[in-house]
Parts: C-alpha cells; sequence; structure tokens
C-alpha cells in the first residue's frame, strides 16, 4: 500500500500520500525459551552421573554456564588460570574485550575442581598442558561440540533435545535468579549487557509465566460474575 500511494503522488495521479501519516508495524521481540528449575536439575544429575574425562568436563561446563549465565563463546574460551585462581568469583573477559565479575557458587567450584584434577592426572609427563579450560585438539573445545553434547544429554533425560541449547541456559540462568527475588541490574551485570532493555526481555518472561500459573490453576480464572460483590454464578 506505501508503494502504491508513492507512485501515485510520484505520478501526481493524487496531490498527497496519505500512507506518511500511518505508523508501519511492529514486529513483536519474541520471548527467549527456557528450561524449568526441574528440566536443569534432570540435566545436571545426568552429567555427574557420567563416568570418565567426557562426564566431568560435561558436568563442569553444565554446572559452569548455569551458575554464571556465561555465553557460550566464553565458556569453551576461559582460559585455565581463570578457573584456578577463582574463588566466590570468576573474572570473564566478554564482548569487546570487556571484563566482569561474575559470582561462583560452590556446585560449580566443586565441579571444576574435580575436572582440573582428573585432566592433570591424565596428561602424559613431558607434554604441555593446554592453556585453556576445556582444551580439545586444536585449542579449545568448540561451541558445536558442547551443544551436541548438551542435545544428547537432554534426549537421556527425555527433554525435547530442540529445547535444549547453551544459550537456552543463559536465559534459565536469568530467569530463575529474576524467579528468585534478584534485581534486574544485578542480572545484567552478571549477563555482560550493555543495554539494561536487552535484559528486561526476561521480566517479559516471567510475567507471562505468572500469568500462565494463575490462568491454569487459580480456582477463580475461568468463572465470571453477574454480582461480583455477592460471587454469584459462573
Amino acid at each position: 500500500m506505501r508503494q502504491l500511494h508513492r507512485f501515485l503522488a510520484a505520478e501526481g495521479i493524487r496531490p498527497d500520500d496519505p500512507t506518511q501519516l500511518i505508523d508501519g508495524p511492529k514486529q513483536g521481540r519474541s520471548l527467549p525459551k527456557i528450561l524449568s528449575e526441574e528440566q536443569v536439575e534432570r540435566l545436571l544429575a545426568a552429567a555427574h552421573a557420567k563416568d570418565g574425562l567426557s562426564g566431568l568436563r560435561l558436568a563442569a561446563m553444565l554446572e559452569l554456564i548455569y551458575a554464571t549465565g556465561l555465553r557460550v563463546s566464553e565458556l569453551v574460551g576461559l582460559p585455565l588460570a581463570a578457573a584456578l585462581r577463582a574463588k566466590e568469583v570468576l573474572i570473564v573477559r566478554g564482548k569487546g574485550g570487556k571484563e566482569r565479575l561474575v559470582p561462583l557458587g560452590e556446585p560449580a567450584r566443586d565441579a571444576i575442581r574435580r575436572w582440573i584434577e582428573a585432566r592433570e592426572a591424565s596428561e602424559t609427563e613431558g607434554k604441555r598442558a593446554s592453556p585453556w579450560l576445556f582444551p580439545s585438539r586444536d585449542g579449545h573445545l568448540t561451541r558445536q561440540r558442547f551443544a551436541q553434547e548438551l542435545k544428547s544429554l537432554a534426549v537421556e533425560v527425555g527433554i525435547d533435545r530442540r529445547a535444549v541449547s547453551p544459550h537456552v541456559l543463559r536465559h534459565a540462568f536469568a530467569s530463575h535468579l529474576l524467579a528468585h527475588g534478584a534485581d534486574l541490574r544485578s542480572v545484567q551485570e552478571m549477563l555482560g549487557h550493555a543495554d539494561i532493555a536487552t535484559t528486561q526481555i526476561y521480566t517479559h518472561v516471567l510475567s507471562e509465566r505468572l500469568s500462565r500459573l494463575v490462568r491454569e490453576h487459580h480456582p477463580l480464572a475461568k468463572q465470571t460474575f453477574r454480582n461480583p460483590a455477592g460471587r454469584q454464578g459462573r
């Protein structure tokens, strides 16, 4: 319609273009996918139940990304030195080379410690240790490899593999924090968002979940009243 009226005005068929006064439609922002706390617990339990180095590595990565909300590129690119000096906080280098401090809980610290100990015990004498926390043959573990392991783990615990990704765990970190009373500014700093408007999307997720909870479970949600004061009729 805009193109038609622009053409008509340009050709002099009509004197003006009325579509210039009309605001165009705005595309709504889709809400991020998240996992429930129970689903994350199932993933963590399954990762910790795995044997061998690969199991310890997966458990450490999963604990770390859920405890900190790191971007997957930040996770796989963590240097070993950052983990060795990490106590209550982890120093992360994010977008644009900006550093930020992220709190690190005991479960994540314990998983990292067990992974490093097992990794050191498996390294052959004389071989130079990798500078990466999660090494591979050529540098550090790739984002794609971690995502594949995560999706395989989801299938094992009965979660749709399409609903699980490293970025979904970042979403889960933020939304679960807000659900338990964290303030938006703190979550913004931990996620490394430059603009708090980016973080605010998680408040919409929380609002939608609460609204759905009321619609589905509140006893009066589907009732209508002719006389609200006396609660007569349905």
